[in-house]
């Protein structure tokens, strides 16, 4: 199949997931177009049947904002035509969902579906917005093919925007030949990591709260990887507390995967995961996650079996269960290889990739 992605290029989960499905699809055979205004963090051009286009936004005096969302379907619809694309697939609803189908609309001569795949705050946050709901209830609506990273996700597009249209759950995947365990990594220090946009809605000032705790116990290291608005705050927070020389801020990271392994816990005490692709990377490399218990996480994490949920804001709780994995190297060594087991006999791209497959031929063939 020839395949148009369009994303947001950056560290949020959407993007990486959508460049990873690209990387996943080349991988097997498919041509990958991906359409959009920066080259996507994770994509490396060097792979053969990926394709990138940048999508440029002119400015003119007459623009306050520059018009992206019509720059974006006017870029869609010139690929689709010159290089004869099967399908779109957009990810995030606004505005990729609406450029697609203003693309759609505008390739008269062939079909040209398009597939939403809904990753969380672009429903929960974005399309929550009184000046976004209808559009992003209309882009939802006139997609070929909408699908979803979570149960929660779905039952919440369902039931806040009223969509009737079959909505599809795949989860999220981890390519397990290259996220793995590397217990030899581990020896030292215990390490704990956190990574994320370093959003509100991660908290990670819950973070720098809950190493304070677990170093009182045990001889712990956060490492927090990511940038974003709140790491001003959670650095000052840290020099108050006296942590400062226990924490240290990595940064945006291209290859999680070389760091994941060195780690034996990563803290995850988000407000809301649409699904938590970083507990799951982790989880893949035989490090148990504490996470809470939000949105789709339950999804993935068996609570007490290949890792702990416990409630938004419950710095104790969570404390509690890092110092568990921390100390207890049986618990830990157990938990480990379940995480591990769950990543691939549930999540691994070999499982995950050919359900996208099959939805693409079922919208090409508009069934």
């Amino acid at each position: 199949m020839r395949i148009g992605i369009t994303c947001y290029p950056t560290y949020g989960g959407s993007g990486i997931v959508a460049t990873e499905l690209g990387l996943e699809l080349a991988n097997r055979g498919h041509d990958v177009h991906f359409i959009t205004y920066a080259n996507p963090i994770r994509l490396d051009p060097d792979t053969p049947r990926v394709y990138y286009h940048e999508v440029e936004v002119s400015s003119y005096p007459l623009f306050q904002y520059p018009p992206y969302a019509t720059a974006l379907a006017s870029r869609m619809a010139e690929i689709a035509e010159h290089h004869k694309l099967d399908v779109l697939h957009v990810h995030y609803a606004i505005p990729h969902s609406v450029s697609a189908f203003l693309a759609q609309q505008m390739t008269t001569h062939r079909r040209l579906p398009f597939v939403t795949t809904l990753h969380g705050t672009d429903i929960t946050i974005v399309g929550a917005d009184r000046s976004y709901f209808l559009v992003t209830k209309f882009s939802i609506e006139r997609s070929d093919g909408i699908t979803t990273i979570s149960e929660y996700m779905r039952r919440r597009t369902e039931e806040f925007f009223g969509i009737t249209k079959p909505i599809e759950v795949i989860h999220n995947f981890v390519n397990c030949s290259i996220y793995k365990p590397n217990p030899e990594a581990r020896a030292g220090q215990k390490r704990i990591i956190h990574i994320s946009n370093f959003r509100p809605v991660k908290r990670i000032l819950d973070c720098v709260r809950a190493l304070h705790k677990v170093r009182q116990h045990v001889d712990a290291h956060l490492y927090m990887a990511g940038d974003g608005p709140d790491r001003g705050a959670a650095e000052a927070l840290a020099i108050e507390l006296g942590i400062a020389e226990e924490i240290t801020f990595l940064g945006k990271q291209d290859h999680v995967e070389r760091l994941i392994p060195r780690m034996h816990a990563l803290h995850l005490p988000s407000e809301l995961e649409a699904f938590g692709l970083v507990a799951l990377e982790a989880m893949a490399c035989g490090v148990p996650p504490v996470a809470t218990r939000t949105g789709g996480v339950p999804d993935l994490i068996a609570d007490g079996v290949d890792g702990f949920m416990e409630d938004v804001g419950d710095i104790d709780a969570q404390a509690g269960r890092l110092i568990e994995l921390l100390t207890n190297e049986a618990l830990h060594s157990r938990m480990a290889a379940a995480a591990r087991r769950k990543a691939e006999a549930q999540f691994c791209t070999d499982l995950i990739i050919p359900k996208y497959e099959n939805f693409y031929r079922k919208v090409i063939e508009g069934a």
